[in-house]
């Protein structure tokens, strides 16, 4: 747009003596190479897309987001509600040594007990929940004072009560956190996390209880919290979600990468991949991972809100398409740092409001279906580019050349308009295309050299069978006439786009809306020149001979076409 024109415009001043009279032309030429229905194919093809996800239960806040769903590599989620159910199972209680033992049962529940009554709002753990259903009915007689709720960054939740005479403080959550709080010595530290560790590899999901004697004060301090006395462990089984195998395999065919980032211990995380079928390859600790280690581990366990973002981060970075799947306010921050931030509707507020896309349920498979959808919509503007800029490029050469060449203008501004208005309203239905296989096998990615090649190639094929259309018009029939010649180049110009349209997709299959457009931008092409609107636009009725003359190129065209799209279309 920035240098044809002027060129054209130049020409014609120095060539033809003809300055402000071209200019007319010019512009007609600039806006001939304008992609005009850009905006409105690509608003279409998002919003169609996003009503057929809305059918299947997935909302797509951001449009812009249903491409970047396409694009996705990478789709890193916690294993907690997403790859389990929702609600964890009690399996035991056992003292620091590994023997069964009620006692840190019985504190672990009076901790969620506390924190379930005291917090605001009260928001039930599903880990309490879990803990409270098989907990002793007699927790004695305690009275809560304070409470803090599980918090990601200390990985605990706390608890100070007051039982008997006496202030205690309890503290419950990951083993780590809770024995950096117990005064035991180094020999029964070793012991006691061999036996956490050893309940993790089986699988289990463990938190340590420990205990101590506060000051009688009614809030909890973090001197209070120092010096207690590892109770013991308490394990939960995590069942894994019905759909979520099906799912996996789904979005591995689609050439989808699942990383699970988790708080939990790596055994207990590599435990239900393995049980799901996803194969957990190298499992990494978040702490002082690396961004190489990010890319090849496939589960991330001890992961804080911070770190998954630092993961998120350290993707993109490495040029993968991200997405983020979370529930909570502590995937927040991961969500923010990915491409495509995904939650369930279940989700809480905030979250629910960052997310891009908000699925109905926990489905993993509604996830697939949305990269379906995204790749599609991909598809779908890329054919529009393809086939709208080879098509303006190729009659933009070809009137440069005839502008030169002959004695008047190749076209009339009024002419080039009324062209380019019939094949963009006939553009449209590209938005109701189904793409190629090849577009759905793997995550979009717009190869821009291959796109260009793709409108030069094939520009340059129309520009020539513009050139042997002139050919025709000038010396075959010896149609020298102006007004004659604007019609025979019009009415070749609507035909091959039409051939275009139906020829240049990734897909031999012409779906319904395509079959009618391209029918009735044929039908317009033909009809304009008998129609009441010839004499407003310079058009006359052609001999029937120089009909069948374009007509034979248009097939000789075609044929072309079939034979370089036929090869494209292996190539994929």
């Amino acid at each position: 747009m920035l240098v044809i024109p002027p060129v054209a415009l130049v020409a014609n001043a120095v060539l033809r003596g003809k300055g402000l009279e071209a200019l007319p032309f010019a512009v007609a030429v600039a806006v001939g190479l304008t992609p005009e229905m850009l905006p409105v194919v690509v608003t279409t093809v998002l919003a169609r897309g996003s009503a057929l996800l809305a059918r299947r239960g997935v909302i797509v806040k951001r449009l812009s987001a249903l491409p970047d769903m396409g694009a996705i590599d990478v789709l890193c989620m916690d294993k907690t509600g997403t790859l389990t159910r929702d609600r964890p199972v009690l399996s035991g209680s056992v003292g620091p040594g590994g023997r069964p033992d009620p006692e840190p049962l019985r504190w672990a529940a009076v901790n969620g007990l506390v924190t379930l009554h005291l917090a605001d709002p009260p928001a039930p753990d599903p880990l309490d929940e879990a803990i409270l259903v098989g907990a002793p009915e007699q927790l004695g007689e305690v009275e809560g004072l304070d409470a803090v709720p599980f918090d990601p960054l200390t990985r605990v939740s706390r608890a100070l009560v007051r039982d008997g005479d006496d202030v205690v403080v309890v503290v419950k959550g990951a083993v780590e956190a809770v024995l950096e709080r117990c005064a035991t010595g180094e020999r029964e530290r070793r012991r006691a996390t061999a036996t956490a560790a050893a309940l993790a590899r089986s699988g289990a999901r463990v938190l340590a209880v420990a205990r101590g004697t506060a000051s009688p004060q009614p809030r909890l301090d973090e001197a209070g919290e120092r010096g207690l006395t590892l109770v013991g462990f308490v394990t939960l089984a995590d069942e894994p979600s019905p759909d979520a195998a099906a799912a996996l395999a789904l979005l591995a065919r689609r050439g989808v990468k699942v990383k699970i980032l988790t708080g939990d211990h790596p055994g207990t995380a590599a435990r239900i991949c393995r049980e799901l079928g996803l194969e957990a390859g190298e499992v990494a600790d978040a702490a002082g991972l690396t961004a190489a280690g990010a890319e090849r581990a496939t589960v991330i366990a001890r992961c804080t809100p911070e770190q998954k973002a630092r993961v998120v981060r350290a993707l993109r970075a490495a040029g993968h398409t991200v997405g983020f799947l979370g529930d909570g306010v502590n995937d927040l921050p991961a969500m923010r740092a990915a491409d495509v931030g995904i939650c369930p509707r279940s989700a809480v507020d905030v979250t629910r409001e960052a997310a891009d896309v908000v699925l109905a349920g926990k489905d993993l498979s509604a996830i697939g279906q949305a990269v379906v959808v995204g790749r599609r919509s991909s598809g779908n503007i890329v054919t529009y580019l393809r086939i709208a800029l080879s098509s303006n490029l190729g009659n933009v050469i070809a009137m440069l050349v005839a502008g030169l060449a002959l004695p008047f203008l190749p076209m009339l501004p009024v002419q080039v308009l009324a062209q380019n208005l019939c094949f963009d309203a006939a553009q449209l239905a590209l938005a109701f295309e189904r793409p190629g296989p090849a577009v759905l096998r793997r995550p979009f990615r717009l190869r821009r050299q291959a796109v260009l090649r793709f409108i030069a190639g094939f520009g340059l094929v129309n520009a020539g069978v513009d050139l042997v259309t002139f050919a025709v018009l000038t010396r075959v029939h010896g149609v020298l006439d102006e007004s004659a010649f604007h019609t025979g180049w019009l009415v070749e110009n609507v035909l091959t786009q039409a051939a275009i349209m139906l020829l240049l997709r990734p897909v031999a299959r012409v779906s319904r809306p395509l079959g009618l457009a391209t029918g009735a931008l044929a039908a317009a092409g033909l009809l304009l020149p008998l129609s009441p609107l010839a004499p407003a636009l310079g058009l006359v009725a052609l001999p029937v001979t120089s009909l069948l003359w374009l007509l034979l190129v248009l097939v000789l065209y075609a044929g072309v076409l079939v034979a370089l799209t036929t090869r494209t279309r292996r190539k994929a």
